[in-house]
């Protein structure tokens, strides 16, 4: 059986183009013990793959080049030699960017049984809600009094921050981009404030107009003018949860740290970075919260799908202008 997969073709400077992916196929070898061989109906591109693309290890191994890439998918076991998976599950597992996967099968998870639409399980009930969620409550100890600041409010992780942050009780306000994503956002119940075109201190005067009463908890995603913006909001005690700085991915140069960070200082404040990894112990405390409000309309999702294998590059570039609400997913 052919399997057709990306692979890096060099360790980008600055904002990976199309060039910097290629697409292969070979034959997969015969299943040994212990395998199962999927095919993948979904996948998911995030912003931390482009971490993935310097060639430097951070918390996670870089991609090497020429061999094949990964990435989060759900999939139909289509062979099996592994005695607790079965042919026609549907499983969770890291064989992305490509069609067909072959791996172990201690590294597959069998999706968790419901009507929850498959795909769910790479966005708001897989790593991009167990990260806010994690963000939330383990990181920043959100409380129902709280008032919560989130950027990029409108994308994977930040549109189920927002609303976990309301069904607590707390003020949320959401920074973001677009006109149709700042919409989804008021819809929703959350202060909406735009970024674009804005100094530091024009988006903090705008945070002080949506939340008059400061900052005590935000989820960062974004750094730059945002993270400045923010400091300058913050009460006593804040705690800041920092999930990623997206602004900086793809910078070819380090990018100056905010200029009034003595605000932790001023504050009392507490910022601490997390990867979502080392907390998956957690997850199924996150299913057991999250998958009744996605059931019942509670909490809604966004989803931006692109089609066909081809098409997971543009996919993965695209979320690096905006082009994408909520979960970007690639549907095979």
């Amino acid at each position: 059986m052919i399997s057709r997969f990306y692979t890096l073709t060099t360790y980008p400077a600055g904002l990976p183009d199309l060039s910097t992916f290629a697409l292969e196929s070979a034959e997969l070898p015969e299943l040994e013990e212990g395998e199962v061989r999927i095919q993948n109906r979904w996948l998911s591109v995030d912003p931390y793959m482009r971490g993935r693309m310097t060639g430097i290890r951070t918390y996670i191994a870089p991609f090497e080049l020429g061999k094949p890439m990964e990435g989060g998918a759900i999939g139909e076991v289509i062979a099996s030699r592994h005695p607790d998976i079965k042919e026609g599950q549907r499983v969770s597992h890291m064989g992305g960017w490509r069609d067909i996967a072959q791996l172990p099968g201690e590294s597959v998870t069998p999706l968790p049984e419901g009507d929850a639409p498959e795909q769910a399980y790479l966005g708001v009930l897989g790593m991009p809600g167990m990260t806010a969620w994690t963000g939330l409550n383990l990181i920043a100890e959100c409380k129902p009094s709280d008032n919560v600041l989130v950027s990029a409010a409108s994308g994977a992780v930040g549109s189920l921050a927002v609303q976990l942050a309301k069904a607590k009780g707390c003020h949320v306000v959401g920074i973001a981009g677009a006109a149709h994503k700042l919409a989804w956002l008021e819809s929703i119940g959350v202060e909406p404030v735009t970024y674009q075109d804005r100094t530091a201190q024009e988006l903090s005067d705008a945070i002080k107009l949506a939340s008059p009463n400061g900052i005590d908890v935000y989820f960062e995603n974004v750094g730059g003018i945002c993270l400045e913006a923010a400091l300058a909001q913050l009460n006593e005690g804040a705690r800041i949860a920092v999930c990623g700085m997206i602004e900086g991915y793809n910078a070819e140069a380090p990018a100056p740290g905010p200029r009034n960070l003595s605000q932790l200082v001023v504050r009392k404040a507490r910022m601490q970075g997390f990867i979502v990894a080392d907390h998956w112990a957690s997850y199924r405390y996150f299913l057991n919260e999250v998958t009744p409000q996605v059931a019942d309309g509670r909490i809604v999702y966004q989803e931006t799908i692109k089609e066909g294998l081809e098409s997971t590059p543009e996919a993965f570039l695209a979320l690096f202008s905006g082009a994408n609400t909520g979960k970007m997913l690639v549907k095979l």
